[in-house]
């Protein structure tokens, strides 16, 4: 059974009440489950505890406030439930090595740094390249104000997108080497606004002819509109005459998307695959030769 739907709408009932009494016991309920099982199917999807996902969650957010606004510091602790400015400190310095009022300084001066990738003109975003059908129409590029976690995220948005089959992707590939034989699911947080088409991860298994051997681009679960953060995966298996796989955030049509926290890891056969298959149903014969039904 995959959990990600009932993980996802936990995500964003957390994400919709940062500011309000959050516990276990009512996240659990409103899931539909005891605490202590809906614990252990938080941890095993998302891979931290509910606990520490809200709590760098707050932090991540009153980050921003930090940057963007002149809102004290011990009204921002209170408004995201800690208990006092020590508490907050405390745990800021976890996540950002500083406390906030030096964080507030150090990088409120380097906030105004532009940190795009624009095709061809503009430094490279290490590790990342722009394709797709139009990639001249999107641009991709850091984001120091919308973040999920730590510092930054990665976005991809239309410039001058005109029609709606248009589409781009930021996307990387590496050799599948490391992973023949087993199962690997790709996971990571997505927020987007006003995406007209649909966006998503997608993931890609070739082999050495550069064949598709697995491969979902979440078409049959695609992000649209205006979403808050929430958590999204893809789980492929690797054959053993794989040779590159390939992934990256996908965005059709018009829009914004950002993305955060990309991971990878081995799961074992009790989670299900995402591929999508193309292969279809094989007819016996030939039906309908003559255009009559």
């Amino acid at each position: 059974m995959s959990y990600s739907p009932i993980v996802q709408r936990s995500i964003q009932y957390i994400e919709h009440h940062l500011q309000a009494d959050l516990s276990l016991e009512s996240i659990a309920r409103q899931a539909g489950f005891s605490k202590y099982h809906y614990h252990r199917i938080f941890q095993n999807e998302v891979g931290v505890s509910i606990s520490e996902y809200i709590r760098y969650r707050r932090i991540a957010n009153s980050a921003q406030l930090l940057l963007y606004t002149d809102e004290k510091i011990i009204d921002i602790a209170l408004s995201y439930r800690f208990e006092s400015q020590e508490s907050y400190t405390r745990s800021f310095k976890k996540y950002y090595n500083l406390p906030p009022g030096q964080y507030r300084k150090m990088m409120g001066k380097l906030i105004f740094q532009k940190e795009e990738l624009k095709l061809k003109d503009n430094q490279l975003l290490k590790g990342w390249h722009l394709s797709g059908s139009h990639p001249f129409h999107y641009q991709m590029g850091i984001d120091r104000k919308v973040f999920h976690k730590g510092k930054g995220s990665g976005y991809l948005k239309s410039v001058a997108v005109s029609e709606p089959d248009e589409f781009a992707t930021m996307m990387q590939q590496f050799k599948a080497d490391k992973y023949l034989g087993k199962r690997l699911k790709l996971s990571g947080f997505i927020k987007t606004k006003g995406v007209d088409g649909f966006c998503g991860f997608w993931m890609r298994v070739d082999d050495h002819l550069h064949d598709v051997l697995q491969f979902d681009n979440m078409s049959d679960r695609p992000i649209k509109g205006d979403t808050e953060w929430n958590y999204y995966s893809i789980v492929l298996d690797v054959p053993e005459n794989s040779a590159v796989i390939a992934f990256g955030v996908l965005l059709s049509g018009k829009g914004h998307v950002w993305a955060d926290e990309i991971t990878f890891e081995e799961v074992d056969s009790h989670t299900p695959t995402t591929n999508i298959d193309f292969s279809g149903e094989l007819l016996d014969e030939p039906i309908n030769l003559s255009f009559e039904e």
